[in-house]
């Protein structure tokens, strides 16, 4: 049941195993690359917001658009972007993401209006949600030893964990050093670098090219995400009483509850519930969409305080992350090749996000005059060895075990869980911030600075605390729902690909 599957090659050519994992790796670096790309580009424009909208000349209530065109382009076709990937194969979906990705990245740098900048940050959603599921399943499918895989993934899982925090990084330099719109044509080189490589390295898999596409269980799906991430992108800006927020959350609740209906009944179902039934897989997606909604709470709000409340500037703000990088990618590396292979991931995993709620309550103890070294830099280094525990064996667990036919379709919901739980933490987190500045400021003179100050830090702390305890429900959760025993590798459930 094994296939090799390099399309045109000769019958019984097989390349030397040395040969195959030194390309196999030289993938996994080119995946990464494309990955970073899409990952970054939901925080590096967050820094640039206020040079681009001067410049502009937009509103703060469009503002949020900038970032939503993105967001709801990308989460909504993420499923139909990896069904596409596993229909007409990896190679192409790719490659074409890539380019159009770069190509809207050009355009949204060259925008002379807001409606320009908006319509090229949906189209940068649009090809990224082509772009990512077909990364994921080809490093699922190139992968395929145990030991390997744990490695690619723990590598993978850390650029999905940290990409956000080189966004701000990179988004920071480059407005300090150049200009807004440089957060955007910076895409053109990692895209070009994807592309080259990609191009020479990757063969094309259609592993589910004698299925068809599900045209209803797709619109059923992407205007139910659409619609759900779209009612909390409202929330943000208006009441949660608002038709504008609850109507879009119902609909999107009626429209996702009549898809899981219509899988059930369609021959060529978009998601099959085989993908969705195993326990570790299920767990798996419900880590990453906590992990998502969780992390907001340190990159949304921690850059808030740093710059407000600290004086640091972009760049300072995002070197500031760099220690949260380095403890992600290190814990990343030993739960993937050493604790889950020992142990499983029921221990593991709930460990990790039990350390990251430890390190988001201490979080807490922020004020208005605290020392970085002291109140903010060693709570970011247990956060990034927390989430470096749960992030890259969740994402390698998401996929493992899943038919050839299903890789892209599995990978492009890891993405959607990740996209909506970021979706669901910013409104919740900025929602609740809100009001606990609200509820400071009752009875206190709202025009004294120090004042002010504080129902700022009461907001932030509110929000370090609300994501403490989404880590503590994913450290429940996993536990309850991750089988005993290290996970089973099933070499026939993926494509041994030869290159």
């Amino acid at each position: 049941m094994s296939q090799t599957a390099t399309e045109g090659a000769p019958t019984g050519t097989v390349d030397s195993p040395a040969a195959h994992s030194s390309k196999r790796w030289w993938i996994l670096a080119i995946i990464g690359i494309a990955q970073l790309m899409v990952v970054l580009d939901a925080t590096i424009v967050n820094i640039a917001l206020p040079s681009a909208q001067a410049d502009l000349g937009f509103s703060d209530g469009n503002r949020q658009w900038i970032v939503t065109a993105y967001s709801l382009a990308f989460a909504s076709l993420l499923l139909l972007g990896g069904r596409i990937a596993d229909l007409f194969g990896r190679k192409p979906a790719f490659l074409i993401g890539v380019a159009g990705f770069a190509g809207a990245s050009v355009l949204g740098g060259a925008a002379s209006s807001f409606g320009m900048l908006v319509a090229a940050r949906a189209l940068q959603g649009l090809f990224g949600a082509l772009l990512a599921p077909a990364a994921l399943s080809l490093l699922n499918t190139t992968f395929t030893e145990a030991k390997d895989r744990a490695k690619a993934f723990s590598v993978y899982g850390a650029i999905a964990g940290a990409g956000g925090a080189v966004g701000l990084l990179l988004g920071g330099v480059l407005t300090d050093a150049f200009d807004w719109r440089w957060t955007l044509f910076v895409n053109v080189a990692f895209a070009l670098v994807a592309f080259v490589g990609g191009w020479i390295l990757l063969t094309n898999h259609r592993d589910a090219a004698n299925s068809k596409l599900d045209l209803p269980g797709t619109l059923l799906v992407s205007s139910g995400l659409f619609s759900l991430v779209y009612g909390f992108s409202n929330a943000e800006t208006h009441d949660w009483s608002s038709p504008e927020t609850w109507g879009f959350l119902v609909a999107g609740a009626l429209l996702l509850t009549a898809f899981g209906w219509w899988q059930t009944r369609a021959k060529h179902p978009l998601l099959p519930l085989r993908v969705l039934l195993d326990r570790n897989r299920a767990a798996s997606f419900i880590a990453v969409l906590i992990t998502g909604a969780g992390m907001f709470g340190v990159f949304l709000f921690l850059t808030y305080y740093l710059q407000l409340n600290l004086g640091f500037s972009p760049t300072k703000t995002g070197v500031s992350f760099l220690p949260m990088v380095a403890a992600m990618m290190v814990m990343a590396q030993l739960s993937t090749v050493v604790l889950v292979p020992r142990i499983g991931p029921k221990a593991v995993i709930p460990a990790g996000f039990a350390i990251a709620a430890v390190g988001m309550a201490w979080l807490t103890d922020i004020g208005v005059a605290s020392d970085f070294s002291t109140s903010v830099l060693p709570q970011l280094i247990l956060i990034g060895a927390g989430l470096g525990i749960v992030m890259p064996p969740a994402m390698s667990l998401a996929t493992n075990g899943v038919a050839p036919e299903d890789a892209g379709v599995a990978s492009a919901t890891v993405n959607t869980m990740q996209q909506v739980g970021g979706s669901i933490g910013t409104a919740l987190l900025n929602t609740l911030a809100a009001s606990a500045a609200t509820s400071y400021l009752a009875g206190k003179d709202a025009t004294n600075k120090l004042v002010q100050a504080q129902a700022t830090i009461e907001s932030y702390t509110t929000a370090f605390w609300w994501s403490a305890g989404f880590f503590v429900a994913g450290a429940l959760i996993g536990f309850l729902l991750y089988r005993r025993g290290t996970p089973d590798h099933n070499p026939d459930a993926a494509p041994v690909v030869h290159m």
